[in-house]
């Protein structure tokens, strides 16, 4: 593994605006974004024996093992475009996975340099959660203040209706966030006692929330 291969780590709340900013981040540094949801979407399209696996507990309805997914991440960061290092969005979600993963990048000769913690005030999130709205037909997101349609209700695109989720409801959306506050946020003081916790103010704008980002990974 060489000595310039740089593994990150970003945290963040449901609508905390960080698979925008790991998009972005991984252009600027030439590393793969890991995402466990693409994760479980590639295995189970790919029909891989963890995909199986994963499938026969979501098709329950029941919480896929720890096992399975850190299975997944492992194979992941084998993989020769992980040479120089990868961003990691969505795991680790909790400390077991965060123990787990310490052992994966050992077996790969590194270590995790930063973890980024974007941080949103509560009812932020539940804002922005509560204004998107989706078209039936095309699927097209908006938002209500962020992102409006030009006609209430019409999709821009297609002018399809527009429709509000189950899961962007207030109640649904707040159960999320206790689940994250419960699951999640242990990693923040996990994190920050090793030295290596960056936190950013993700209630600014895209622009600015990448910036500090950025700023925070070129003090490595």
């Amino acid at each position: 593994m060489p000595v310039e291969s740089r593994f990150l780590a970003l945290l963040g709340p449901p609508m905390s605006g960080k698979g925008t900013q790991a998009a972005r981040l991984t252009q600027l540094l030439g590393i793969p974004q890991i995402s466990s949801g693409d994760l479980f979407r590639d295995n189970i399209k790919n029909q891989t024996n963890l995909g199986l696996e994963a499938k026969k507990y979501m098709d329950r309805g029941d919480l896929v093992p720890d096992e399975v997914t850190i299975g997944m991440v492992k194979e992941r960061l084998h993989r020769e475009d992980c040479l120089r290092g990868a961003l990691l969005d969505g795991f680790p979600r909790t400390i077991p996975q965060a123990e787990a993963l310490d052992e994966i990048l050992v077996g790969v000769d590194a270590s995790l340099a930063v973890v980024i913690s974007v941080a949103v005030p509560e009812d932020v999130l539940v804002e922005r959660a509560c204004g998107r709205r989706i078209c039936r037909t095309c699927g097209q997101s908006y938002h209500l203040k962020f992102g409006p349609p030009k006609a209430p209700g019409i999709c821009d695109e297609d002018g399809g209706e527009l429709y509000q989720r189950n899961d962007d409801k207030p109640e649904t959306v707040r159960q999320r966030l206790e689940v994250y506050q419960a699951q999640t946020s242990p990693l923040v003081e996990f994190y920050r006692a090793r030295g290596i916790l960056q936190e950013v103010n993700g209630d600014q704008t895209i622009d600015d929330v990448a910036d500090d980002i950025r700023q925070a990974v070129n003090e490595l």
